[in-house]
């Protein structure tokens, strides 16, 4: 009789810790919708606020692993480059590598391009 309690507990305490709802690896703030307006209407206010979300997921990361997500700093490094910020995308475009250097040949590209662009 010990024996079935001890098993149904077991399988009542599993049962209730897996419902537990689970936190994300990373915070993506509002970057989906940001996104979205920016690609649809290419406009200079959304841009600003695309902007403005990325620089809040990098500052303030709620996920697990407590770093932005991949491509957030490559891909926000990249406007900032567009804009004439050259040092700040850079240094954020290292900091992509840094984090995921899985992403080295990507990144790679892109400063190639960017130095290509100024040359021209």
């Amino acid at each position: 009789m010990t024996m079935k309690k001890l098993l149904l507990f077991s399988v009542t305490l599993i049962l209730l810790v897996s419902c537990q709802p689970q936190k994300q690896l990373y915070s993506w703030s509002n970057y989906e919708d940001k996104s979205y307006n920016y690609l649809k209407n290419n406009q200079d206010k959304d841009l600003t606020e695309l902007l403005a979300s990325y620089q809040q997921i990098i500052e303030k990361q709620d996920g697990t692993r407590k770093v932005p997500p991949p491509g957030i700093c490559a891909d926000y490094g990249y406007l900032l480059i567009v804009k004439g910020k050259t040092a700040e995308g850079k240094t954020l475009l290292m900091k992509e590598m840094e984090l995921y250097p899985e992403s080295k040949i990507f990144v790679e590209r892109i400063l190639k391009l960017t130095n290509n662009e100024k040359s021209n």
